[in-house]
């Protein structure tokens, strides 16, 4: 580990250790979390490292040998800001295993995208950025669940959190002289709101699809009742979604709305197996869609390739861009490309638009509207 000094770390194994560890960083203002995990057979990640600290001292937690106890779970619901980098799949980790979310939440990768270009900088190149120092690297990809894991990896471990922090002070301070921890604070709020209606599982899956333009509205039920159903059971046999099945085959059920075990057997790519197993359960979605009344069929979406909607989104684009300009920041930190999208689609269909919030809609909606106003 050149250049740097092996890191203090306590392994807790047990839920007194656990508690102890949570009273020694309780009255902390920070504190910074990690974990690693597997995911690859299963629908959940499997927790194998819980890291956290408050300093210079880093707890590993082995969650293979300790369940969550009530006073970390009380550490992550109250108390420290929680310091995470690119939490996404750390708060399923955390919800999954503590049933919690970690609150309040800021995320240094959503803080650096406040401060510079690229809102995507990995960990290591953002610890090199702001610290100077480039930490190892060889046991991102180890087994995790190994036991005992070995002294390299509980090292990794211990200052992927450790170093966390040295980042976050340093962020901040630049963050305050712009005026954007709100920004961040709001952002990461968010996040943690998305993450709670992700566990809550509220069938929203099908609007991902980038090709949905091309159904018909009773196509485009089908396909939002069979991805929910899809969502439902992986959840519940603890699967990935794509082993059950993929987003392309329940696409091309909902294309072809079969109406009997034939005609689902001659969609493109689908396995005589799925057939068997689920075809019975795939059918009786297709024939809800199927007979569902026109007024509560979702609206048909228009094609994105219409020049209508083309010059919709490049006006969109060029207020974004232009903003993202003045502030320094990509575009991407403003709106996404789907939140365009939708932005268009409202337009078109003269409902409400669903304008940004918080200080993404202070800085852009009055051009957003007038960009659409004028080509409406």
């Amino acid at each position: 580990m050149p250049n740097l000094t092996p890191p203090s770390f306590h392994w807790i194994d047990s839920p007194e250790a656990l508690d102890a560890a949570c009273l020694s960083v309780a009255e902390a203002e920070v504190i910074a979390l990690d974990t690693e995990f597997f995911r690859e057979k299963t629908f959940y990640p499997i927790p194998a490292l819980i890291q956290f600290t408050a300093g210079e001292l880093a707890y590993l937690v082995d969650p293979l040998a300790t369940p969550c106890t009530d006073a970390f779970r009380k550490l992550l619901t109250q108390g420290p800001v929680k310091l995470l980098h690119a939490c996404s799949e750390d708060l399923e980790v955390f919800a999954h295993w503590a049933q919690a979310l970690p609150e309040p939440l800021v995320d240094t990768q959503v803080a650096q995208g406040f401060l510079g270009e690229n809102p995507g900088m990995g960990y290591q190149k953002l610890v090199e950025f702001w610290v100077g120092e480039t930490l190892p690297k060889e046991e991102t990809r180890s087994n995790w669940l190994e036991r005992p894991l070995s002294q390299a990896q509980c090292h990794y471990a211990a200052l992927d959190v450790i170093y966390l922090l040295k980042v976050w002070y340093l962020q901040r301070e630049h963050l305050e002289r712009l005026g954007r921890l709100r920004w961040v604070e709001q952002e990461c709020a968010e996040l943690i709101q998305q993450a709670g209606r992700s566990v809550a599982a509220d069938g929203q899956w099908y609007v991902r699809q980038r090709q949905l333009w091309r159904l018909a509205p009773r196509q485009i039920e089908a396909y939002r009742l069979l991805t929910t159903w899809r969502e439902g059971e992986a959840r519940r046999r603890d699967l990935p979604r794509n082993w059950l099945v993929s987003d392309k085959l329940l696409y091309a059920i909902a294309e072809m709305l079969p109406t009997n075990r034939y005609e689902l057997a001659e969609v493109e790519d689908i396995k005589p197996t799925l057939v068997k197993k689920e075809g019975d359960a795939l059918l009786t979605l297709v024939k809800k869609a199927c007979t569902t009344t026109e007024n509560d069929l979702p609206p048909a979406l228009p094609a994105p390739t219409a020049p209508a909607f083309k010059s919709r989104f490049k006006a969109l684009k060029d207020v974004v861009n232009a903003q993202a300009e003045a502030l320094g920041v990509a575009p991407e930190m403003l709106l996404r490309r789907r939140d365009m999208e939708a932005l268009v689609i409202a337009d078109m269909a003269q409902v409400a638009l669903p304008l940004p919030n918080g200080w993404r809609g202070e800085c852009m909606n009055p051009a957003l509207e007038g960009a659409l106003r004028e080509l409406s």
